[in-house]
């Protein structure tokens, strides 16, 4: 069993080919193929041979010919040399037959009647036979393109010839036919001149020379136009071969471009003025061509540019008024004075490019569309704004971020004299993109904004601030922007254009007034800060509605609280109502809440604080529904309500004062507050001076209570007020989001607690001067 297996594995070795036999079969395969390919090679060698043979024959002969026109072309000027000898021996000829008659001639004259002498007497004068010879040696000159040596001889016979120096009017008929020959011969010059300077490829000295001629022959205005057809030429040839350039390198065409043709205008304002001098007639042919030449460059910087709305395009035209304003500025010491057209022709250019632009980047600012993928976000921009990220959402800081590069992406496409001349405009237009970035924050917070309106913003609205720490992220983000990045990013690059020094010499044209700069940069700053103050304020408002109105939409600033006067609050110490009371510890509760989203933003901590502050006390001062219950005759009034009500003001003024940010205007209002309560007290006839202790004590009594309410002291009757849950014990508690501790453990630099116990303890009036 075994063998017959073996036997199924392994075949026979009878149908094994033998190895010999096999290396015979391929061996003779291999040596055709190889014998075949010799041949071929030999073949192809010998074709390559023949090849080069050919051509070797083909270029001699070539050569040959060559040396045939050469010397045909020797032949056809010895040629012309012997036509013009045997003209001159004709003319020889016919001098010595005149002589030679005049003298026959004069020894007949007593012979021949008078009538025959008359006949016979100077068939041909000598003064004709020297003007036909003269003319044949123009002739001559002419045929053989000797331009020059026909020139002198034009110039010679011009100067030595009297009827040629006549005005045209000759006596003779005779004199008349020459002059009308010489100025042809002239004609045939001019056309022989023309046509040297018009030879695409004419060389400078070439052309010089045949603008020299016309400028001889009195053709200066021809030589003059010639000279810029030449310069044109020129410079149309350039631009031909720069054209397929323009799609590759789109950003430096404009610079190349204006490099040419500003060096060409150069180039024709040198050389008209080297050769045709100062003539104010030329010099104004030189301006107006120039200007032809400008519109035309920016014409083609226009076609050729790319889409107006992308950076690309910012960049070309950045790049573009950079360079024809530079070499404008350099025309400027030849006489040729262009920025000013240039400016005109550009400005509608540039301002198409810039709105286009800023139009793409508000779309990408409020994110209706999406970021180029060149567009490479700072991390710069990151470190700012990542602080103000909330939990995991990183919506707010992104957008931030997102601004700023959008902004920083389009002032890097600039150049210094693209800001110098169009900064105002880009100034205006980064607010506008500011004032759009703000407007979609107010989007996100709570409450109706006045721009409702606007569909773009709701669109972008994609995240909701809903807690105090994500309000004031807002505020943060946009604050840090106002005050940090914008600013830095814009300062750095003005302050660059400044101290490049570009121009700091030529016309005056030309040149912006730093101050002028200065007080836009001014302007825009203000104008930044308007629009960040509508974000602060739309806060502000919607967070104190939200603490003066319950849920209910039922108000805790009642008037009623100050009618009744019965001394709710004015215990063993008097302190203000409750929801002033609620007022000061919500406050407390926000500076705690400031104190770790806006850390270290203590400028933005204390205006916000003091504008909350000062919304509270302009609610008040507005509220028609308060101040109708105690300008309505049926409610009862007391002094102790009174009373309370003016502790209430000067507790809220104590509030800022003791906070340590600005209290002026809340001082101002609370003051307005007071003396409209007195008014409507006295109306009422209450006696307000006998009623009411002195300013001093409110003042004491409202510091006290602040100490108190600081330190948890007790004393403090438990009340309530409405339903909202608004309750005074110990420490105080609101209906909020955000848990509030004890307000004698606060420890933020900023919140009320900062005050020290000698601030509290230091005098204070309503007519302290504060900053």
């Amino acid at each position: 069993m075994e063998s017959s297996e073996e036997d199924d594995d392994f075949p026979s070795i009878e149908s094994i080919t033998p190895q010999s036999k096999v290396d015979s079969l391929y061996q003779s395969h291999t040596e055709k193929g190889i014998r075949k390919l010799c041949c071929e090679l030999l073949d192809l060698k010998d074709a390559v041979e023949n090849l080069c043979g050919n051509m070797r024959t083909k270029y001699l002969a070539f050569l040959r010919i060559s040396e045939e026109a050469v010397e045909m072309e020797h032949e056809l000027v010895e040629l012309r040399k012997h036509i013009s000898a045997q003209g001159i021996l004709v003319q020889d000829l016919m001098t010595g037959v005149c002589h030679q008659l005049e003298e026959w001639n004069q020894s007949t004259t007593e012979v021949q009647p008078d009538h025959e002498i008359g006949e016979l007497q100077d068939p041909l004068p000598i003064e004709t036979d020297d003007h036909k010879i003269v003319l044949e040696k123009i002739d001559v000159l002419l045929a053989e393109h000797k331009v020059e040596e026909a020139l002198e001889a034009l110039d010679s016979e011009e100067r030595n010839s009297p009827e040629l120096k006549s005005s045209g009017d000759t006596s003779s008929t005779e004199g008349s036919s020459y002059r009308s020959a010489f100025l042809q011969r002239k004609a045939v010059l001019e056309g022989q001149l023309v046509e040297v300077a018009g030879q695409p490829f004419v060389s400078f000295p070439e052309l010089q020379r045949a603008l020299s001629g016309l400028i001889k022959i009195g053709k200066g205005p021809l030589a003059h136009q010639l000279l810029l057809k030449f310069y044109g030429s020129r410079l149309e040839k350039s631009i031909e071969a720069l054209s397929p350039s323009c799609s590759v390198c789109p950003k430096t065409y404009p610079a190349t471009l204006s490099k040419l043709i500003f060096s060409a205008i150069s180039l024709a304002t040198m050389k008209s003025g080297s050769i045709f001098g100062d003539n104010p007639v030329y010099t104004n042919r030189v301006v107006q061509w120039a200007e032809w030449e400008i519109e035309y460059f920016v014409r083609l910087v226009k076609e050729n540019a790319p889409s107006s709305g992308t950076v690309s395009a910012l960049r070309a035209a950045s790049v573009c008024v950079q360079a024809s304003l530079n070499y404008s500025l350099m025309l400027e010491r030849q006489g040729l004075k262009l920025s000013k057209l240039i400016l005109v022709l550009l400005w509608p250019f540039i301002e198409e490019v810039l709105e286009l632009n800023f139009r793409r980047a508000r779309k990408l600012v409020l994110d209706l569309v999406e970021a180029d993928e060149c567009m490479s976000f700072s991390p710069r921009f990151a470190a700012p704004l990542s602080a103000f990220t909330i939990s995991s959402d990183r919506m707010l800081a992104d957008s931030g971020i997102r601004f700023m590069c959008i902004v920083e992406d389009i002032l890097e496409q600039l150049t210094p004299l693209t800001i110098l001349h169009f900064g105002g405009n880009i100034l205006s237009r980064i607010s506008q993109l500011f004032d759009k970035y703000m407007d979609a924050l107010i989007k996100a917070l709570p409450g109706p904004s006045d721009d409702d309106n606007l569909t773009e913003l709701k669109e972008f609205v994609s995240f909701r601030a809903e807690t105090d720490s994500e309000q004031l992220a807002i505020l943060g983000v946009a604050f840090t922007i106002l005050e940090e990045l914008l600013p830095n990013a814009v300062m750095n690059l003005w302050k660059q254009q400044s101290e490049s020094g570009e121009p700091k010499s030529g016309s005056a044209e030309n040149v912006t007034p730093i101050p002028s700069t200065a007080t836009e940069l001014k302007d825009w700053r203000r104008h930044l800060q308007h629009s960040f103050d509508k974000l602060r304020d739309h806060f502000c408002r919607q967070y104190v509605l939200s603490f003066i109105y319950s849920r209910e939409g039922k108000t805790r600033l009642d008037a009623q609280i100050y009618l009744n006067g019965d001394g709710e609050y004015w215990g063993s110490t008097p302190l203000p109502s409750l929801p002033f009371q609620a007022l000061f510890a919500k406050l407390q509760q926000l500076a705690t809440v400031a104190g770790d989203v806006l850390l270290g933003k203590d400028k933005i901590q204390k205006i916000l604080l003091a504008r909350l502050t000062e919304t509270v006390v302009m609610w008040l001062s507005d509220e028609q529904e308060f101040w109708g219950v105690f300008e309505d005759d049926t409610g009862p009034l007391q002094p102790l309500g009174l009373q309370q009500l003016i502790l209430d003001m000067h507790f809220t003024v104590e509030i800022a004062r003791f906070a340590g940010y600005p209290s002026r205007h809340v001082h101002q209002i609370a003051s307005a507050i007071i003396a409209r309560a007195i008014r409507a007290f006295s109306a009422r006839g209450i006696e307000v001076q006998s009623a009411l202790p002195a300013d001093e004590w409110f003042v004491e009594t409202a510091k006290s209570a602040i100490n108190k309410l600081l330190l948890g002291t007790e004393g403090s009757e438990v009340s309530e007020i409405d339903e909202d849950n608004i309750i005074l014990h110990d420490h105080i508690v609101l209906d909020s989001d955000d848990s509030v501790s004890s307000l004698s453990s606060v420890e933020s630099t900023d919140s009320f607690a900062s005050a020290s116990m000698g601030e509290l303890d230091s005098p204070r009036h309503f007519d302290d001067s504060e900053g």
